[in-house]
Parts: structure tokens; sequence; C-alpha cells
């Protein structure tokens, strides 16, 4: 028997053979997911959508069956990366986590098949290395689909702890600790910043007649008008109820009256009530406040100053 990190002759062929026949394991691959509905999710794409990489991993499998590498698929590796890639393709096209490991246990199958019609040109002992380096390779490719899968769910589950969940907006304290953030950087590079602070009119009127369903709409369509509208390095926020901030990052003061003016043009173009309007108080960073707190009070006076009726509010 050659040396672990010495492929014989005989297991060469094999991985060869292995990688000139990868399309072919690829597509066994698949017939044995439909099979009995193992993975459901391949019924809906087509025979592209299906192979994905799996062609690429089988050839990948073969080059470690003949030339075993430690930095193949080690973690930040170009086919842990690729791995990594594929689950996430696979999880967007709707599979379940189940249904990804399913599929990497799947190909050790059919490549066992492919071996074991071949064993009897193998010596014993390239018969252990070949299930050795076969069975570790998966089990690391598997584990990396598995933490790649944590990963993104941490980072989702941290998203949404920021978010407002019917908005999706940044909640309160995610606003107000990334304009605190933001305030910190405008005094570093001493540029301004505004906040704009509004809320909806009458509001409660809206959820008394027409009920809170479409109160719930009515704040989701005002969100999606922040959204389209805010710049890309601007924060928007659902200070709560029916209370929303905007934080224009290096702006000028006239920055905020601009801001209500093209949000005024969209909410007319919206699906809102027909009464629909907002009431808002704006104020500048540095001029007329140094830090979150004093911002937010300032602009949240003034748009109590900007009220038709306040106690209609």
């Amino acid at each position: 028997m050659a040396a672990e990190g010495s492929p014989t002759p005989s297991l060469a062929r094999l991985a060869d053979e292995m990688r000139e026949s990868a399309d072919e394991l690829a597509l066994e691959v698949i017939e044995e997911g439909l099979t009995e509905d193992q993975l459901p999710s391949l019924e809906r794409l087509g025979r592209e959508g299906q192979l994905s990489d799996m062609p690429t991993f089988i050839a990948e499998l073969a080059r470690e069956l003949a030339d075993p590498q430690p930095g193949r698929v080690r973690r930040g590796s170009q086919l842990a990366a690729l791995v990594r890639d594929h689950a996430r393709v696979r999880e967007e096209l709707g599979f379940a986590p189940r249904e990804i490991v399913t599929e990497f246990l799947l190909l050790r199958r059919v490549l066992w098949r492919f071996v074991g019609r071949r064993t009897s040109a193998l010596a014993t002992g390239d018969v252990l290395v070949l299930e050795r380096r076969l069975n570790d390779t998966i089990d690391r490719l598997v584990t990396e689909c598995v933490v790649a899968y944590f990963d993104r769910a941490t980072l989702e589950l941290a998203s949404q702890a920021l978010r407002d969940p019917l908005t999706q907006l940044l909640n309160h304290q995610a606003f107000t600790d990334g304009l605190e953030a933001e305030l910190d950087r405008a005094r570093r590079y001493q540029h301004g910043a505004t906040l704009v602070f509004f809320d909806i009119d009458r509001f409660k009127s809206i959820n008394d007649t027409y009920g809170h369903p479409e109160g719930d709409r009515v704040l989701r369509e005002v969100a999606r008008l922040l959204k389209e509208g805010r710049r890309g390095s601007d924060l928007a926020g659902r200070m709560g109820g029916d209370e929303f901030a905007v934080a224009l990052i290096e702006s000028e003061p006239d920055a905020g009256d601009h801001f209500l003016t093209r949000l005024q043009e969209r909410i007319a173009a919206a699906d809102v009530p027909t009464d629909f309007s907002i009431s808002a108080g704006q104020a500048h960073f540095p001029s007329e406040g140094d830090n979150s707190v004093d911002l937010l009070r300032v602009a949240d006076l003034r748009l109590y100053e900007a009220k038709p009726n306040p106690r209609e509010s």
C-alpha cells in the first residue's frame, strides 16, 4: 500500500474515471432525489437548476481522492465558498435545510455505488483510504452547508431584532442608536445631519373608520415611500405607533424641507385614504442639537406645533 499522501495507480485511475463521469453521476444524484420524493424541491426546477454545482463537487471529490489537500475544503477555500453559495441558492429556491443536507448524503450514496462497482480492481488498503477520504470530504461539505445555514439564520435574527415587524424599518432603539453613531461620525468629519420626525394626522380616525388592517396597510405604505425615497446612506425608522423618523446624513439645514416636499409628492400618488396627511418637525445637527435626544426633542416639538389640530392627532 502506498503512503497516505501518494495515490496508487489504481486509485488514481478510479479518481480520473469519477471526474470524467461527473455529469452522469450528478444526474444519478438528481434521479435519486426525485425517487420517493426525497428532495421534493427538485421537482420545481429545470434540469440546469437541478444539477446546479453538483458536477463540480464530484470533480473536486475525485481530485481529493487522488491527491488529498488539507486546504481544499478548509473554511474560506474556493470549494467551501462554492458549497456555501450552493446552499444559499438552494435556500432561495425554497429548499429546506434538511433537503440541502440530504442532497449531499445522496451524493455519498451515488459515489459509493460507483466505487462499489470497481472495488475488485483496488487493493484492500486502497479501499480503506478511499472510504476515509470520500466520507471525510463529504462530511466537510455537509458541515459547510450547515454552518452556512446557521450563519445566515443568525444574521437574519440579528437583523430582525433591529426592525419594526410591521414595516421592516428600523425600530425606535435601532434608529436612535444609528442616529447617535452617525452624529459621532458627523462630529469627526464636521458634517451636518438633519432629523425629520413626522406622524400621520388623525391616524386613530383611519383605524376607526376603515379598521385596523387598513391602518396597518397605511403604515406599511408610508414605510415603502420612505424606503424608496431616501438615499442609501440615510436612516429611516418607525418610532412607535404612527410616528416615523428619517436621518438625512451629511445634509444642509434645508435638506429636511426638500425631503418633505418629495415625500408629500409621493404621498399624493400613493394608495392612501383621500384625507391622508402628515405633520412633520425637523432639527439640524449641530446648530439645533448636539445629540440624538436633543434633536428628537426639538423635532418632536416642531411636529406638535405643525399639527392642524393637536387634539386630533
